[in-house]
């Protein structure tokens, strides 16, 4: 999804508009995240990118989102860019070493 959302459109509230984009933005990532896995992949990653235009848009985790959206209609932002791509994510192995072991459980509690 790359697309520039208007927060001020002639004949609908502004909240309603709001929350519209907002909910476009959380169905468009769940309809991603239902897509089927391909083999070796553990779970849909997401690319993203915020920004008052396509120009000044920044990479950003996907969920500071929505507290960028509010943000920018706090300080009277007339629209915003959103860029979201789905991307294949693989969990990496943990490392041996940093997993607790009973004998540290104990040590902590004393």
């Amino acid at each position: 999804m790359k697309k520039t959302f208007p927060l001020a459109v002639e004949g609908k509230h502004p909240d309603r508009l709001l929350e519209a984009t907002k909910h476009e933005i959380r169905k468009y990532i769940q309809r991603e995240r239902r897509r089927d896995l391909p083999k070796g992949v553990d779970f849909w990653d997401f690319d993203c990118k915020f920004g008052a235009n396509q120009d000044s848009a920044v990479v950003v985790h996907l969920a500071e989102i929505t507290p960028l959206i509010d943000a920018l209609v706090k300080d009277g932002g007339t629209q915003f860019y959103v860029e979201i791509l789905a991307k294949h994510g693989v969990r990496k192995p943990r490392d041996p070493a940093d997993a607790p072991t009973l004998k540290n459980f104990f040590d902590e509690e004393e």
